[in-house]
């Protein structure tokens, strides 16, 4: 058995998987910054529920996972490498992924020699810059989502930051503009800064993937994308778990899951945590 945990900066993704290394259980939940409590809860039920000896293949990855996985004592995997992997054997002949994460995204050219560009600095164009954009607009992303499948027309929005979003938007929704066009108008400055940020310059082509949870959850996303790169994505199935996937693969030391739930404990007692 093999257990991977994924760490990011608002959710945490757990998979177990059986020794044909099919999933057996996942689940995907915010951890609202409590991430030693999170992370031993869901470790806990791993054990209890589909670990019959309580042990398993274990591997933390996730921006934010490295803590946790030192206080539990268990190996940690680098997330680009994790998702390297994950995509490696579940996706072969990928050339590009494409990934929104909470506060951060990244572009992973795969052929033509390893490349990763990454903003982790500035949360424009991920999922927290997303939420803050729908509730300028007073409603739920999903139904930003729902929005801008009706759309007419587009904006140009800066995606960069915020303040200076909410700087092109307001005005915009003052004089009445449609929240369609305007809810399609943030998708495309999330592509474009994107594209622009992180790209620069290098060719997004072949077969292009996307992941993490703004790229699941939103299905206008996956168009403007689409769109604009005049392409079709690949949509995998569990593109919330990739990297815990690419974890859980990753994972060579069998590990007793309790006692790496008491490891932490003795570390948060210890005021390391």
């Amino acid at each position: 058995m093999r257990v991977g945990l994924d760490i990011g900066s608002t959710t945490i993704k757990c998979v177990v998987l059986n020794d044909a290394e099919q999933i057996v259980y996942s689940t995907y939940e915010r951890h609202y910054s409590h991430i030693l409590e999170k992370g031993k809860e869901l470790l806990h039920r791993a054990a209890q529920n589909y670990l019959p000896d309580g042990r398993a293949k274990l591997a933390i990855s996730g921006s934010a996972g490295m803590g946790l996985a030192d206080s539990c004592k268990v190996p940690f995997v680098q997330e680009v490498f994790a998702t390297r992997v994950a995509a490696n054997r579940l996706l072969p002949g990928s050339d590009v992924i494409i990934e929104l994460g909470g506060e951060d995204a990244k572009i992973l050219f795969l052929t033509g020699g390893m490349e990763v560009r990454m903003n982790g600095t500035c949360a424009g164009g991920t999922g927290a810059f997303i939420d803050q954009m729908a509730t300028l607009l007073n409603v739920s992303p999903d139904e930003m989502n729902e929005l801008a499948k009706t759309y007419e027309k587009t904006y140009t929005i800066a995606s960069r930051c915020g303040v200076f979003a909410k700087s092109d938007i307001q005005p915009l929704l003052n004089q009445g503009a449609r929240k369609n066009d305007i809810a399609a108008s943030i998708f495309y400055a999330v592509v474009n800064q994107t594209i622009a940020g992180l790209a620069q310059g290098r060719e997004i082509k072949g077969n292009i993937v996307y992941l993490g949870g703004p790229l699941t959850f939103l299905s206008e996303l996956r168009k403007s994308f689409d769109e604009t790169l005049r392409t079709k994505g690949i949509f995998p199935e569990n593109s919330l778990y990739y990297v815990a996937l690419g974890a859980a693969f990753s994972a060579e030391e069998e590990i007793d899951l309790d006692q790496a739930i008491d490891q932490a404990e003795h570390y948060q007692a210890s005021g390391n945590f």
